[in-house]
């Protein structure tokens, strides 16, 4: 109580913690390996709505993209042909799932 040095607010902290952990492990629980970029609103951390209308806009350009990408030509090629820089022409790619020539 008084005159008696309070216990260090961090320790007991990390205290509680580990015992959590402990409890938890105890149980047959396992940790679970998320990976980067995923999070609870959704895959890219500070989707908003100017986002998700980019978004919109390349999943309909998707298909010419993925037609240009199933003719074997590198995304360079792809991008000449379909009048778009070529760096939108990849993200269309990576966003979807498929690859280039150029990029196995």
């Amino acid at each position: 109580m008084i005159g008696e040095p309070m216990p260090d607010p961090r320790s007991s902290i990390i205290d509680d913690l580990n015992q959590q952990m402990d409890a938890f492990f105890a149980a047959g629980k396992t940790a679970q390996v998320i990976p980067n970029g995923v999070g609870v609103d959704g895959p890219y951390k500070g989707t908003t709505a100017h986002h998700e209308r980019l978004r919109k806009e390349r999943d309909k350009l998707a298909p010419a993209v993925r037609a240009e990408a199933e003719k074997g030509v590198v995304g360079s090629v792809a991008e000449k042909n379909l009048g778009m820089h070529v760096k939108r022409v990849m993200l269309i790619a990576q966003e979807n799932g498929f690859r280039f020539a150029d990029n196995p």
